[in-house]
């Protein structure tokens, strides 16, 4: 056997340097170059497994949601005979026990009706501000890469008939497009 065959290799198939002895110029930059292109090809498998699983959620989302309107719809019908049927006995009951009139237990039922409507309709309101994805919209604010206002800035600067400043003009003594203050260090000269 040669001398070369023994020698210890490492994890890129190049010769291991000795003890406390650095690998060349070369070597360094070969292992380097590799670990880029491992990290790079990573980054990408990690990108298209993220794209599969976002795909996959959003299919699945459509069903469910498609799914659950059918069954919303079954639980609105029921449910709204149900409670017709439940104000009618009411009525009844109303009528024959304590006596009231028709035209009162009409009355009590259409206002009990009201104030659940009434119950239902702010709770409905309050989801729906949930749904407003707030937070997600003061992040992507913050990035600068949403502004609930740019629809509003587009019409008034065209009634004034100025145009808004480019981002290299906004962007005032930093000269690099982005706003908000810069860390410490960081400033331009």
């Amino acid at each position: 056997m040669k001398p070369d065959d023994q020698a210890p290799r490492d994890a890129t198939g190049g010769a291991a340097p000795e003890p406390g002895k650095a690998p060349h110029v070369d070597e360094s930059v070969r292992r380097i170059g590799k670990s880029g292109r491992d990290t790079a090809k990573s980054a990408l498998d990690t990108g298209r497994a993220l794209r599969r699983l976002i795909s996959a959620d959003f299919a699945l989302a459509r069903s469910a949601t498609g799914r659950a309107m059918a069954w919303v719809a079954i639980g609105v019908v029921f449910g709204a005979s149900a409670w017709l049927l439940l104000m009618g006995a009411l009525i009844v009951l109303l009528q024959r026990i304590d006596g009231i009139s028709w035209l009162a237990s009409f009355t009590i039922t259409a206002l009990v009706s009201l104030v659940v409507t009434g119950l239902a309709g702010w709770r409905a309101s309050v989801f729906f501000d949930y749904a407003g994805m707030h937070a997600s919209r003061r992040q992507l604010q913050r990035l600068g890469l949403f502004s609930e206002d740019d629809e509003d800035d587009e019409e008034s600067s065209a009634a004034k008939g100025t145009q808004p400043p480019m981002p290299s003009e906004a962007a005032g003594p930093q000269r690099d497009g982005l706003a908000g203050p810069k860390p410490p260090g960081t400033e331009a000269p």
